[in-house]
Formats: C-alpha cells, structure tokens, sequence
C-alpha cells in the first residue's frame, strides 16, 4: 500500500489516503481548496507516475505530493535521508572514475623520450571467404618505436594502423586510456 508525503513549505505530513491528505490541506489556513483536488490527488494516488505531483493552490505557491512506503514522518525522513547518502556515495565513486581516467591521461601524456613497445587489441574488419560477408574479428597488434611518450606510441600505432592496405577503414580502434592498449618503456633512445 502507498502512502503520500505532503509538505507546503515547512509543513508535512505522511498520510495513508485521500481524506487525511485533505484534512492536512484543510487545516492550512491560506490554502483555498477547489473542488476537484480530491479527485486530482486520487488520480495521483491510484496511477503509476512515481514523479512528484505539485498542487498549485495560489498564484506561485504549491503543495508538493510524494508517494512513499513510509508509514510516518519519520519513517519517511529516514528513507530519505539513506537515499541522499546512497546518491553522495555514488557521486563519489563516479568522481573517483574520472579522477583515475584522468590519472591515466596524465601517466600517457608524460615525456619520458625513448623506446616504447606498444600492444593494442582492436576490431579489425576481415572477410568471411566462405559468405563474401564481413565481419569484426579481434586482433592484437604489437609494436616497438620511438616515441616522446606512450601516448604519441598510441598515436603512431593508430596512424600506421590507418594507413596500411591490409586493414580496412572500418576497423575499431580502442581509446588509449582502455584495457586493450598496454605499453611498456624500454630504454631511453
């Protein structure tokens, strides 16, 4: 069974059908209640939008309605207060990606001149001689060059990749920050 959470400004309240949810309306004394609100809050209460209805009850005042499974004010305020912690939780572990993706960016980009072997696995489109059809077909490719950094071994890797005759335009390169491109320094130059 749902309940509703109502608030009008620092007002609130957790009831458990349309009568009380008017009663708590009522006993608000610049709430001008119209006939049709019981019915609106009903259609609320009975369809499966689970977004917060907003009452409109003066020209820039609302009273906000949210279907809850709390059966108290209380209740409700712990619910909340774990769905906000579980929200501040996941927005740092999404911080702690993008502070690692930018970690690895930045181990890519370091100058450290000198030889490099560079190994990436990407989708290579090859035909198929028994259908005459294509498909992608994993391929590692493995190379040592000179380079400034391993992002520019990426980078010549890619280019050479590109230009060769033997691999088709339409072949999938992986992102030099992915799992399917690795290197290693191996000595200065």
């Amino acid at each position: 069974m749902q309940n509703l959470y109502i608030r009008y400004f620092d007002r609130e309240a957790v009831v458990t059908s349309v009568d009380e949810a008017m009663d708590f309306l009522c006993s608000i004394r610049e709430i001008k209640i119209e006939t049709n609100v019981a019915d609106r809050i009903n259609a609320f209460l009975e369809s499966g939008n689970m977004y917060p209805f907003r009452l409109k009850v003066s020209y820039s005042n609302y009273v906000l309605f949210l279907k809850t499974e709390a059966n108290s004010l209380d209740e409700f305020r712990e619910i909340e207060e774990m769905r906000r912690s579980q929200k501040i939780d996941e927005h740092s572990r999404t911080m702690s990606i993008a502070e690692k993706k930018k970690s690895i960016m930045d181990e890519l980009k370091t100058i450290n001149p000198g030889w490099y072997e560079g190994s990436l696995l990407f989708k290579r489109v090859v035909m198929v001689p028994e259908t005459g059809k294509f498909e992608y077909q994993d391929t590692r490719f493995t190379v040592r060059c000179l380079a400034e950094s391993a992002l520019e071994c990426y980078e010549r890797m890619i280019d050479n990749l590109k230009c060769r005759r033997d691999v088709d335009q339409r072949s999938q390169f992986p992102s030099a920050k992915s799992s399917n491109f690795s290197y290693k320094f191996l000595c200065e130059a």
